[in-house]
């Protein structure tokens, strides 16, 4: 009852931060030397904080999706940036163009990512380790649509197959837990067609569909702690109840719980992993915030159906913050199922 995971990512150390800005100063080995400290770093915080579901951190990634590109052949590394001053926010974040048929035939890397993980975590916690996919339509946004790809939905039915073939392979590799990233979707339910990004996040997922506990990750932005979507559940109803999938979870700290009671529709279909914790703040949720945050969960999903987690991946979020907010998100966990029992 009321599992406690992530979402993916999570703050990078500074001595990966220090490297990915000078890479010229170290050479082949010192830079995977570097990773695998930064995924031990990242593996240790998570099992001290005691989690029931733990990740590589994703700190081979500079950022939870666009570091796929480097994957992908047909992408220009230059990006358009439409603002380079002034407050930090999406609208810094470039758009790459494309210069040749999408193709990933070496795959997207999360196999090689999870294998580390595999040879690093210990083996006696108990903890699942986990996998995080970007889905193709999130994977599709910065890139800037051409002739041979006209707009973003041809782009993303370029890049389903490779996420596709990515999840298979996760699979293959033994991994037993998957969060396929998907918060454009959610982001976007206010003005797209929900039915439509439904069918897509299916096919999606079609080959893996249960052969792993597969989970999608629904938010609204958090770039540098900024939103970016419109931040309403009710827009992705009642479509998104027909993902293909064991688990969602959806953003709710940041936003005061607003909207909680739709947590029982979704519950009546799949496990819900409610975001307790909110990463955009330096607030430090107390022990006793988690409990009446999980109480309040409770009278819309069942306790055996609940999980708890981080309203969205953690590496916005300086590394102290997040140390302590996770300690007290599993604190707060256990008091209540100890009551429950």
């Amino acid at each position: 009852m009321i599992r406690t995971t992530v979402i993916g990512s999570y703050p990078f150390p500074s001595w990966l931060e220090f490297a990915s800005q000078n890479l010229d100063k170290f050479g082949k080995a010192d830079f995977e030397e570097i990773i695998e400290d930064a995924v031990i770093a990242a593996i240790h915080d998570q099992v001290s904080a005691g989690l029931d579901v733990i990740t590589d951190g994703e700190q081979t990634r500079l950022d939870f999706n666009l570091s796929f590109y480097g994957h992908i052949g047909g992408i220009s590394p230059n990006a358009e940036v439409p603002r380079r001053w002034g407050p930090p926010a999406h609208d810094q974040r470039g758009k790459h163009a494309i210069t040749g048929e999408l193709l990933a035939p070496s795959g997207l890397g999360t196999v090689a990512e999870f294998q580390r993980l595999q040879r690093l975590a210990p083996t006696n916690g108990g903890q699942v380790l986990k996998a995080s996919v970007p889905g193709p339509f999130t994977l599709s946004g910065r890139l800037t649509p051409n002739g041979q790809y006209p707009d973003r939905y041809a782009i993303t039915e370029a890049l389903l197959p490779m996420v596709q073939r990515e999840l298979e392979a996760l699979v293959a590799a033994g991994c037993t837990e998957i969060t396929v990233d998907e918060p454009s979707m959610s982001c976007y339910a206010h003005k797209e067609n929900t039915r439509r990004f439904v069918e897509i996040f299916n096919r999606t997922v079609e080959p893996v569909v249960g052969k792993c506990f597969l989970s999608t990750h629904l938010c609204f932005g958090n770039y540098k702690g900024h939103p970016v979507g419109k931040r309403m559940v009710a827009p992705m109803l009642p479509d998104f109840l027909d993902m293909k999938v064991d688990e969602v979870h959806i953003e709710m700290a940041n936003r005061e719980f607003a909207e909680v009671e739709l947590l029982a529709k979704f519950a009546k279909r799949m496990h819900v992993a409610v975001g307790i914790v909110d990463v955009k703040s330096y607030y430090i949720e107390t022990v006793e915030d988690i409990v009446e945050r999980i109480r309040l969960c409770l009278k819309y999903v069942p306790a055996e159906r609940l999980s708890v987690a981080p309203d969205c991946g953690l590496s916005q979020t300086a590394r102290w913050a997040a140390k302590l907010k996770l300690r007290n998100m599993v604190e707060g966990a256990k008091r209540v199922r100890e009551q429950l029992v």
